[in-house]
């Protein structure tokens, strides 16, 4: 593999941890929410789903470079859910809280693709697209988890 491939492939395995961070995060999510709030585990249950589907067209892509695919989550990621747990044992579990908690994690996300996108890798067009199509759908529920968050008030 020449090095430019592996700075993309690197860059991908960065995207594919930043979604499995969503994936895990979701899934706690859903389950503090699942006695209190059916609506908000239905839609935490169809964001760890969206980023399932990112993982697999990202290490699908992956494959065809030649690389090999991470699986775990970020530093970041783990230490933010350490947080997220702390939190929870002080404050509760209240709608708004879980949201704002939540939509954190989708500003991290979006950070991450846009880092992706502004990195210094050679990013075929391709992989661009992959890339941009990923992140506005990102951006989509960043914003959905926004509206929710403010409508808790």
């Amino acid at each position: 593999m020449t090095t430019t491939t592996e700075e993309l492939v690197e860059v991908l395995n960065d995207l594919i941890k930043i979604n499995n961070d969503r994936i895990e995060g979701y899934e706690r999510a859903a389950d503090e929410t699942k006695d209190i709030d059916v609506t908000l585990k239905a839609v935490f249950n169809k964001m760890a789903d969206e980023s399932r589907k990112n993982v697999s067209e990202l290490t699908t892509h992956i494959s065809t470079l030649g690389g090999d695919t991470e699986t775990g989550t970020t530093v970041m990621g783990k230490v933010y859910r350490a947080w997220m747990d702390v939190k929870a044992a002080v404050t509760g579990k209240d709608r708004h809280g879980i949201l704002a908690s939540c939509e954190y994690g989708e500003d991290q996300a979006q950070r991450a693709y846009e880092n992706a996108l502004s990195s210094d890798a050679d990013i075929d067009v391709d992989t661009r697209q992959l890339i941009t199509s990923q992140k506005e759908s990102l951006k989509a529920s960043h914003d959905n988890i926004k509206q929710m968050r403010d409508a808790s008030n």
